[in-house]
């Protein structure tokens, strides 16, 4: 049998850097916090990291707007930093994965200032630059996720630039071939040096419509989005024009060659698109991308019905593709929380953490995760996040899952000796690193456990999934991997609930994995509030 790649089933951590640790006392993280906590990091039994860009950024968009795409922030570090970072992550065993931000640049990057100063200098054809309309309005009704019209009018030119994201993240032009070129020159750079992985950050957005044709209308009714709200002008259209071309699928082959050179790497894209499962589809195959991830589980519905409908659709989607599951991110509201509302919980937190890890696929945890630390409330005044400031109060942004990870209890909950760039609650300091780890019971040391025990079954890493028959709010279904199968079952709520065991299943429970446990008893399944039930088939 082939031997799986790394990243086949593998449990990547999300390092968040500006929130990790603090080495130098000004209240932002930094890779040599990284550094000094990969030991905690490999002790989780994750197979990888996956950093959030630590790269030359003005930091408008916290180091999604990229300024040099090949050197390290001073905020962050030095790039001896990061070879420090992944030679001792290697030593490790941990992958190392980094963030790559294809479709948009800073405003500040050296191409963007050349750009912007003539229609005729070497790289004036670099960005998406177009005529106003003859009443001098925007070109077309494109909007931008984080408010507002989606583009931005350049004097020097006297043409309007288009920006999907902040008006400082211009979008490059991949109808350009230099611009494609220089792309991959620059993914090129980090793969020479060593990284095992990519995760494209909004990859779908590399190719707008060369014709700038309108988006039409949606109705009100099916305004709902992931990664924007329902309120947000952005989800009063259909985005065919301004992402999703069918050119971008070239442009992943032509990275899919470009990483087929280097020995065992791989490329997580993100997508967010109209249908997202499907453009997933497209996306992840043995000529495209290894994997692929959406926003699909990071909404508000927690229902059975929603969960084994998301994978189903996906499942049928890309039956031969790898996907990689995530329901936390700097993105979006901390899971326990969004999940769990009133009746969030430890129990909970270590269910949902199991809960993910036993989809088929590969799984993204955020760091924090493992703590079970909910939403974090952020008063406006110190709210950083622009996306958060333009929409408040009805969406508060993304600093409530960006709060400094507690290491301790103390004041500064061990992250850093200065004020830290957003306040951690002291609800986060009451469920630090320091106090869960001597409590064998704690959602850490249950994480530890649990994804300890899940690398003892190929079924959990590798298999197959069906799902069984069940009504709210029992989740069940079966891995199967070569002649292991195994059953897997959720109570997602509070009380406890029985579940009869289809005919003709002889589960032998599994223990090992930690969790709360249900019980069987003449072909009925009894499981308590938050428990789960894994067993091997004959």
């Amino acid at each position: 049998m082939k031997t799986a790649s790394w990243w086949h089933g593998a449990v990547i951590y999300q390092v968040y850097p500006r929130s990790f640790l603090d080495t130098n006392g000004d209240g932002v993280g930094d890779l040599p916090g990284i550094v000094e906590k990969l030991d905690y990091i490999a002790s989780l039994g994750v197979d990888a990291i996956w950093i959030s860009p630590f790269f030359k950024s003005p930091m408008a968009d916290f180091g999604y707007d990229i300024a040099d795409y090949r050197d390290v922030d001073p905020l962050f570090g030095t790039l001896d930093d990061f070879d420090r970072l992944l030679k001792k992550a290697h030593s490790l065993d941990i992958k190392v994965m980094i963030d790559q931000v294809l479709s948009h640049t800073s405003a500040q990057h050296a191409w963007f200032q050349e750009s912007r100063e003539s229609r005729d200098n070497a790289k004036a054809d670099w960005y998406v630059w177009a005529d106003a309309r003859e009443d001098g309005t925007p070109p077309n009704n494109w909007l931008s996720i984080f408010g507002g019209v989606a583009w931005q009018w350049e004097p020097r030119r006297e043409q309007y630039y288009l920006h999907n994201f902040l008006t400082s993240q211009p979008d490059l032009n991949f109808h350009c071939a230099d611009v494609r070129e220089a792309t991959l020159d620059n993914v090129a750079f980090w793969l020479d040096r060593g990284v095992d992985g990519l995760r494209l950050d909004a990859i779908n957005f590399c190719y707008h419509d060369a014709q700038l044709r309108d988006n039409p209308p949606k109705p009100a009714h099916l305004r709902v989005g992931r990664g924007f709200s329902a309120d947000n002008p952005y989800a009063y259209q259909y985005h065919y024009y301004n992402n999703t071309q069918p050119e971008t699928l070239v442009f992943m082959e032509e990275l899919r060659r470009l990483m087929d050179r280097y020995r065992d790497v791989a490329a997580l894209g993100e997508f967010s698109s109209e249908d997202s499962l499907a453009t997933m589809a497209e996306y992840v195959g043995d000529r495209r991308l290894h994997m692929g991830y959406s926003f699909e589980l990071l909404t508000d519905d927690f229902s059975v019905d929603y969960i084994r409908g998301t994978v189903e659709n996906l499942e049928s989607k890309m039956p031969h593709g790898w996907p990689c599951w995530a329901i936390s991110n700097h993105d979006v509201e901390r899971a326990v929380s969004r999940w769990g509302r009133e009746q969030a919980s430890d129990a909970l937190a270590a269910q949902l953490v199991a809960l993910v890890c036993s989809l088929r696929g590969s799984v993204c945890l955020y760091q924090g995760e493992e703590l079970g630390l909910p939403e974090a409330e952020v008063p406006f005044e110190a709210l950083q996040d622009p996306y958060g400031i333009s929409f408040w109060p009805n969406f508060k942004g993304r600093d409530g899952c960006r709060t400094p990870l507690p290491w301790t209890d103390a004041e500064g909950a061990g992250f850093s000796s200065g004020a830290p760039w957003l306040p951690i609650p002291d609800a986060h300091r009451a469920r630090s690193v320091q106090a869960q780890e001597a409590d064998p019971a704690s959602v850490l040391n249950l994480t530890r456990r649990f994804l300890r025990w899940r690398k003892s079954l190929p079924a959990l890493v590798h298999g197959d999934i069906r799902f069984l028959d069940s009504h709210e709010p029992v989740l069940a279904f079966t891995r199967s991997h070569g002649d292991e199968r195994l059953l897997v079952v959720f109570n997602l709520s509070a009380t406890a609930v029985d579940w009869r065991l289809p005919d003709g299943l002889d589960p032998v429970p599994l223990e090992g994995h930690g969790l709360l446990a249900g019980t069987v008893a003449d072909g009925e399944l009894r499981l308590p509030a938050r428990g789960v039930h894994f067993a091997r088939l004959g």
